[in-house]
């Protein structure tokens, strides 16, 4: 059950009245008929509302609060499993809606940036990045069945892809991820999710 407000419509139309935006309930409606689509099974509305929730604790720390939540609404709103530019073509439905909306060019371009960091998740070095990867990647430092679902979803998004290959690729992914001398980039969620983090990614590997 999705719990967070920000989902609901009255949430999403504080948020456009914050920017300064009409309601556009009809983006609203767009936004959550993409994400209940029938073959997302992590990057689905509840992924969303998760997110929404990290977002709720860190606010305070944001430079630019409203361009987080919009970049979040819409960093996952095209997603095809073999699409390699899903972030690309997410990012740029949410620079025309801006535009659409005569935001200021540097909000667009905020972002639109911010979307295209949760492509790759390189290591940012502003504050509103930091805290959209860290959001973004939460759930690597879930408690240990909460993503042990969140790998079983995953595997369902890509149920198409034989088992051998799956694990395989997952593996050389995970380990992208454990490599790095730090996963998350602000001090709120490093302190909170890094070890069990590091944990749940070595309990994924072994299970491959």
């Amino acid at each position: 059950m999705l719990q967070n407000s920000r989902l609901k419509r009255a949430g999403w139309r504080r948020l456009m009245t914050a920017c300064g935006f009409p309601a556009n309930d009809a983006m609203h409606d767009l936004l959550i008929a993409c994400y209940s689509e029938k073959h997302r099974f992590y990057h689905s509305l509840d992924h969303i509302d998760a997110c929404f929730r990290h977002f709720d604790a860190v606010i305070e720390t944001a430079i630019y609060p409203n361009e987080i939540e919009l970049a979040l609404w819409f960093h996952d709103v095209i997603y095809k499993p073999f699409s390699a530019t899903n972030e690309e073509d997410s990012a740029e439905l949410a620079k025309a809606f801006l535009l659409e909306n005569k935001a200021a060019a540097d909000m667009i371009d905020r972002v639109y940036d911010l979307i295209i960091l949760t492509k790759d998740h390189a290591a940012p070095q502003m504050q509103d990045a930091k805290l959209m990867l860290d959001i973004d990647l939460s759930i690597l430092g879930a408690a240990p069945h909460i993503y042990a679902q969140f790998e079983k979803d995953v595997r369902q998004e890509y149920k198409r892809v034989p088992s051998f290959i799956f694990k395989k690729k997952r593996k050389e992914i995970l380990r992208t991820f454990i490599q790095r001398p730090q996963l998350y980039n602000s001090s709120y969620f490093y302190e909170r999710l890094e070890a069990q983090a590091k944990r749940n990614l070595k309990w994924a590997i072994a299970e491959l």
